[in-house]
């Protein structure tokens, strides 16, 4: 069946439903993987697994920080004074608290969780992670089961890197222990190495053992922490590469491209219907008038349920409501943020975006992503994503090593967000996930195959795995754990027609990767 259509003259399609039969959730999509491992081509005659490499997102999380949430409270308070609510617009205000507290609060009691409060993982995150890494070993049980070592060969390492930001080093945490609660004796194989930094650096006390800012966070490089001024510094290009895509991300270019999506008629008819649920139309009037205008200003307090922990916050002010796009905008990030907090919160949000109106959001998210994050504009080349040069490199490292005999590394684990996973797909010049667009030409669901939800949903993961038959090579891709050819220019490194398994002399060659 063919998915509904906005109005005619719309320039947005509606989306299927996703996994759980719900809708619309983009890059807030809760996990789920894409193929059964049963369905998966067998390797060829011979061929046994050697090696495996993941790169995953972290998983489902709650709200990053408290700015759209209370933004929309003030507004509601506002609206709540002057009589302008409507019966459901009524329950918004209640539902909106629940979901400041159900972030304030995350993670508290829950082992693992240094530091509870705003932008940490779900318990639907939590166990996302944990599921990926029993398929994975699942799916390589010899990998796995050789791994220690025995009286002739020596054990293996499993290598374990983040960001360093704490959703991502929870993930690896929760991932790794699942790993362990199934095979125990991998425990004292699992490593995280020393951090990455320029050479010229001395001091790497603010860089744990197993973070990798300029392979795991290399969208977000700064002149104060990662700052590499030497030519000859192997970190070079990939500082050079993160301060121009974060030029890009501040343009005057880029902003304007953002307002025009946000202009588009069907976003403003979207808003009107979704605000006309929850405010009379006199107040919306006020609102797209500039008579007005909320902040997340304010300071709130929170107590856990046994009373041992506080947390209180306070609003930065920075984020402004001022129409009624800003408010719908601001709505469709709670109904989304609300899918992957199912454990947490009890509210229902879908009832405040209807699908008709979380659809428009949806392309309209998906449209400013596609040129923030995504593959982008083609006369800007690789800018969104030259700086995961270094991440593909370290990929290929790995590889490498193994072709050549060297078997100290069972597995590589990287733990990332999705400002990492989309360039990753994007340099790797996979289908659906890489096609650029002329600057003159807008992005649409009509003329682009680039969805979020495909690309960087929760826990969205690359694995490469690494299969031998004593003489050659071979690699196969799982994106969301779904057999995943490499680039089209690549299709001859297959070892056969329609196969998903690679010779990987052949595709090293292809991706020009240098020796």
């Amino acid at each position: 069946m063919k998915p509904p259509r906005l109005a005619a003259g719309a320039a947005l399609s509606l989306l299927l439903l996703n996994a759980f039969g719900e809708q619309f959730y983009q890059t807030k999509t809760p996990y789920q993987p894409q193929q059964t491992s049963a369905s998966y081509e067998a390797p060829p005659q011979g061929y046994h697994a050697i090696h495996t490499q993941l790169l995953a997102r972290h998983g489902s999380r709650g709200l990053s920080s408290m700015k759209t949430d209370l933004a929309l409270y003030k507004l509601w308070q506002m609206a709540d004074k002057e009589g302008a609510l409507t019966p459901l617009g009524t329950q918004l205000g209640a539902d909106i608290l629940q979901m400041m507290k159900a972030n304030a609060l995350l993670g508290y009691g829950v082992a693992g969780i240094g530091k509870p409060g705003y932008g940490n993982e779900t318990m639907q995150g939590v166990a996302e992670h944990q599921q990926l890494a029993e398929r994975m070993i699942r799916r390589l049980p010899e990998l796995f089961r050789d791994a220690p070592g025995g009286p002739a060969s020596p054990p293996r390492r499993i290598v374990l890197v983040t960001s360093g930001k704490d959703r991502a080093v929870d993930s690896g945490d929760y991932f790794a222990g699942a790993l362990m609660a199934r095979q125990p004796n991998l425990q004292p194989l699992i490593i995280r190495p020393p951090s990455k930094a320029p050479r010229a650096e001395t001091i790497h006390d603010s860089r744990p053992a197993g973070t990798d800012r300029f392979l795991l966070y290399f969208h977000k490089l700064s002149a104060r922490q990662d700052l590499v001024a030497d030519r000859g510094d192997p970190l070079y290009g990939t500082y050079q590469a993160s301060q121009a895509y974060q030029a890009w991300a501040k343009s005057d270019e880029l902003s304007k491209r953002e307002a025009v999506v946000l202009a588009q008629p069907q976003v403003a008819a979207a808003a009107r219907s979704a605000m006309e649920r929850l405010f009379t139309p006199a107040f919306i009037a006020g609102l797209d008038q500039g008579r007005y205008r909320a902040a997340n200003s304010g300071t709130y307090s929170y107590i856990s349920a046994d009373g041992k922990f506080t947390n209180k916050l306070t609003g930065d002010g920075d984020t402004v409501i001022q129409s009624s796009v800003d408010a719908a905008q601001a709505l469709y990030e709670l109904y989304a943020a609300a899918a992957d907090m199912r454990v947490e919160l009890q509210a229902d949000f879908a009832a405040y975006m209807p699908a008709p109106q979380a659809a428009v959001f949806a392309a309209t998210e998906d449209a400013i992503a596609f040129y923030t994050k995504g593959p982008g504009i083609r006369e800007n080349g690789d800018v969104n994503y030259r700086m995961a040069q270094t991440l593909l490199d370290d990929f290929f490292s790995e590889v490498d090593a193994v072709a050549k005999g060297d078997l100290s590394h069972a597995a590589k684990l990287r733990f990332a967000h999705a400002e990492i996973v989309i360039p990753m797909a994007a340099i790797l010049g996979l289908r659906g996930m890489s096609e650029q667009l002329p600057r003159a030409t807008a992005y649409s669901y009509e003329n682009s195959p680039w969805r979020g939800a495909a690309v960087a949903p929760m826990a969205a993961n690359i694995q490469w795995d690494v299969y031998t038959n004593g003489q050659r090579t071979l690699l196969r891709m799982l994106y969301n754990e779904k057999e995943t050819d490499f680039k089209p220019a690549c299709d001859h490194a297959k070892v056969a027609p329609g196969s998903h398994f690679y010779d990987y002399a052949r595709l090293r060659s292809c991706y020009n990767i240098a020796n």
